[in-house]
């Protein structure tokens, strides 16, 4: 029922879907761009259509009362951001202790323009020994999907130029808000 519903909704709206399941069982699934609040909506439909089970983070304190309830049966991890174990270390951790699981990140953070994306995606991946599968929201095609996946080199300026060429073309709902597909250079130290 909720796929039909899901299905439904999409096509009113004009939105087509291009999606190729994975044949892995465990993998993180990074969302881009993401330019507006009805990313997570539309996103959320593509999924149903597919009854694909999706896992999410947010800190703890967002659990609280009666949103436990409600966040952790539509896939929220709470992180404790105070733990001994840091977050990459958590979330590895649950991808250790289960057989299936498909962990979603919008590595820009934020729904407003940012000039880099945040590396967390890339870390848990290579940490968890999973491969990336590379969603969209293409605004100016009103499509929504996932088929890429690309499995971490462990060479993150070189797979950040392949995450980089699969969404030089896609527009999100909002195209202002869109940023560089880039990570912050950071210094290494040897």
């Amino acid at each position: 029922m909720l796929k039909f519903f899901a299905t439904k909704i999409l096509a009113l709206f004009g939105w087509q879907l291009d999606i190729v399941l994975p044949k892995e069982k465990k993998f993180v699934l990074i969302g881009a761009p993401h330019t507006s609040n009805w990313d997570f909506p539309l996103s959320l439909l593509a999924f149903w259509t597919i009854k694909l089970k999706i896992y999410w983070v947010a800190k703890k304190q967002m659990f609280w009362g009666p949103l436990h309830y409600l966040f952790t049966p539509l896939g929220g991890i709470p992180v404790d951001r105070k733990s001994s174990d840091g977050f990459i270390e958590q979330i590895t951790k649950r991808f250790e202790q289960t057989d299936e699981m498909v962990l979603t990140i919008a590595p820009e953070g934020t729904r407003s323009k940012t000039e880099y994306w945040k590396s967390g995606f890339y870390r848990i991946a290579v940490a968890a020994d999973v491969p990336i599968c590379l969603a969209y929201v293409d605004a100016s095609k009103k499509r929504l999907g996932f088929s890429e996946i690309m499995h971490p080199s462990g060479d993150i300026d070189a797979d950040m130029k392949v995450i980089a060429d699969f969404y030089k073309n896609i527009k999100g709902l909002k195209p202002e808000n869109q940023g560089p597909v880039q990570l912050k250079k950071i210094k290494r130290t040897q």
